[in-house]
């Protein structure tokens, strides 16, 4: 690998880290913690390849992109962002940004992508960020886990596509929240966003009259999988003859299409006309290193909404994190919604969250439930499964072992520390591993211990 990088990242740390890996590659490097740096390089001709952060003490990554792309045609940028919201994700790609990747992000995967940008030439036109973009901090799918930036990366890939997409995943997972991104954040973001279900399609005029209601914008089809023989034929043939202002098709599904296809019970035709893109909605389950930040989103939401200012305390979080919340995103919110307004005292403790999960119905799984009659190696198989169907090619960044291990190695000892009240000695000897491992484990995942009294 040769050329020049430049690196603008405001963080010393990653400057040196980026210096020293891309010299040992065979570049030469420039590092700068300033926007305005950045561009006078850029303006005298230097660089091959720009590496930037978003948020810079003098400006911003993405704001950036235009001038770059006015003032170097064909000079690709590569967008790292501690910012992982899908915001972030489509800013970057409709600013036509080279590549996009959050922090942290994995070295080896970030070197590979810089040595393809560095052999590929970028398109000389790059299109402004589309005016009155929302902040993001209102949307939901958020989350620093990979299932959930491989998302972001796929959703900012189609949004302006005219591909069919289905978007599976379980209730309160989030799906209808990913049909809506990409449409708003689309060409289309400003003709019709239509939901329908199997009843809009019956009658002379049902098919035409949804058409009519799009108006060329987005059409989406809610549990398709549970659409009848009839209304799967009607969307069929409406699908063969959208007429001249044809709306872009989406549906989502909690159902297994391709079990449902091989079954007889979904038609195969319809399957092959919905399934351009398939996007799969991670379980939250899948995610749970996400669940705090959702926490924290759902409680400054409700803080925008007029409730009284709260917080989960430690113990509640890690509980909260703990539950596998079988109702998912949705599930979680409304919960949180509850604790905070019924929540006495600025901190919820351990025992409101205990409360509130002890109320819910009781065919729902309690905290470390497993799903009936499933081992956990087929559940990991499951969550990896989904994992590697999230991207393009069916092959997640490199460095997946140690990412796996990782995922699996702190709740493991989270939730053994909670079982053992914090006794680092019974929990080691539970665990089976020597207490100095422990304690390097514990400070190397940044684990939370608190001792507390086991109450028998």
């Amino acid at each position: 690998m040769d050329g020049t990088v430049l690196v603008a990242d405001d963080d010393r740390t990653i400057r040196t880290v980026l210096t020293q890996a891309l010299t040992r590659a065979g570049c030469k490097v420039h590092a700068t913690s300033s926007m305005v740096t950045l561009m006078r390089w850029i303006e005298e001709g230097k660089g091959d390849l720009v590496i930037s952060d978003v948020i810079m003490p003098d400006g911003n990554g993405i704001e950036a992109l235009p001038r770059i792309a006015a003032e170097r045609p064909g000079l690709p940028v590569i967008v790292i962002s501690a910012q992982n919201t899908i915001m972030t994700a489509v800013q970057a790609a409709e600013a036509e940004a080279w590549d996009y990747l959050p922090k942290p992000f994995d070295l080896p995967d970030l070197m590979k992508r810089a040595a393809r940008a560095l052999s590929v030439k970028r398109r000389a036109a790059a299109p402004a960020p589309p005016p009155g973009s929302q902040s993001g901090e209102d949307l939901p799918l958020v989350g620093r886990t990979a299932v959930m930036q491989a998302l972001y990366r796929l959703v900012a890939r189609v949004m302006n596509t005219d591909l069919a997409v289905l978007i599976r995943g379980e209730s309160g997972s989030g799906k209808s929240l990913v049909a809506r991104a990409i449409h708003d954040f689309s060409d289309r973001r400003t003709l019709p966003f239509v939901t329908a279900q199997a009843a809009d399609l019956q009658g002379i005029d049902g098919p035409s009259a949804l058409i009519a209601r799009a108006r060329g914008g987005t059409l989406v089809f809610d549990e398709v999988g549970d659409f009848d023989p009839e209304s799967q034929a009607r969307l069929v043939r409406m699908l063969d003859n959208p007429g001249a202002s044809a709306p872009r098709i989406m549906a989502t599904t909690q159902e297994d299409l391709v079990a449902r296809t091989e079954a007889g019970s979904f038609r195969q035709d319809l399957f092959y006309r919905l399934g351009g893109v398939t996007i799969a909605v991670p379980a939250l389950r899948e995610r749970v290193e996400d669940i705090p930040l959702l926490a924290e989103h759902f409680i400054a939401r409700a803080l925008r909404d007029g409730a009284p200012p709260r917080r989960l305390s430690p113990e509640a979080t890690a509980l909260v994190r703990a539950f596998r919340w079988p109702g998912n995103v949705r599930q979680l919110e409304n919960v949180l919604r509850r604790l905070v307004v019924t929540s006495a005292e600025p901190e919820i403790a351990r025992a409101e969250v205990e409360a509130a999960l002890g109320s819910l119905p009781a065919d729902l799984p309690r905290p470390g439930a497993a799903e009936e009659g499933e081992r956990l190696s087929a559940s990991i198989a499951r969550h990896l499964r989904r994992y590697f169907a999230l991207h393009p090619d069916g092959l997640p960044p490199p460095g997946l072992y140690d990412r796996i291990l990782h995922e699996m190695e702190a709740p493991l000892i989270e939730i053994a520390l909670d079982a053992t009240a914090g006794n680092q000695a019974r929990c080691a000897d539970l665990l089976g591993i020597n207490r100095n491992t422990l304690r390097k484990k514990i400070t190397d995942l940044d684990i939370r211990v608190t001792r507390r009294r086991k109450l028998m």
